[in-house]
């Protein structure tokens, strides 16, 4: 028994990792689907300075978009030679998957158009929860590159999850690099 558990251990760390293996971050444009725009913009900023860390070039989307603006109209052509003036070829979409431990990688491969236009519903914290999933998404012209899931546990508000998303995600950066 303790030899099937740890086959498959390795068999679901092999598939986790292989979803971002030749990934090659190095320059991305932060994409926060959330529900709240402070709770968009808190994840965009926190997860742009982890980025910049690790030498990766990276822009949050509020830093292209109008104030207040939806981000679907990242898809328009004029917003889209905005971002690849500056440097950006590679579009990172962080949303929240759930609120508990079993959360497994999705199995959509969408375009970036499609996936841009998806609602994401989940707020960052949400009351009588210890588990956030948080799901990253890479595009690259366009196209899907790769996935990752990021659970932090132990949390009790806003704040804790936005620390331990930093932690985490910290951790697992090295990994897209």
């Amino acid at each position: 028994m303790k030899y099937i558990l740890f086959l498959s251990a390795i068999i679901l760390s092999n598939l986790s990792s292989a979803q971002t293996k030749e990934l090659s971050l190095t320059n991305a444009l932060v994409i926060g689907q959330l529900d709240r725009s402070e709770d968009r913009y808190s994840i965009e900023i926190a997860l742009t300075e982890l980025l910049s860390e690790y030498g990766v070039k990276a822009l949050p989307s509020l830093n292209v978009l109008k104030v207040g603006a939806d981000v679907y109209h990242l898809e328009n052509d004029s917003i889209q030679n905005i971002v690849r003036s500056k440097g950006l070829d590679t579009y990172l979409t962080v949303s929240v998957r759930g609120y508990d431990k079993r959360f497994k990688l999705a199995e959509n491969r969408d375009d970036f158009k499609t996936a841009i236009n998806v609602n994401h519903l989940f707020s960052l914290y949400k009351e009588n929860v210890i588990t956030v999933s948080f799901e990253f998404t890479f595009y690259r012209d366009g196209k899907f590159v790769g996935t990752d899931i990021v659970r932090c546990g132990n949390i009790d508000s806003r704040e804790t999850v936005l620390k331990r998303f930093k932690k985490k995600v910290g951790k697992r950066i090295k990994k897209w690099l």
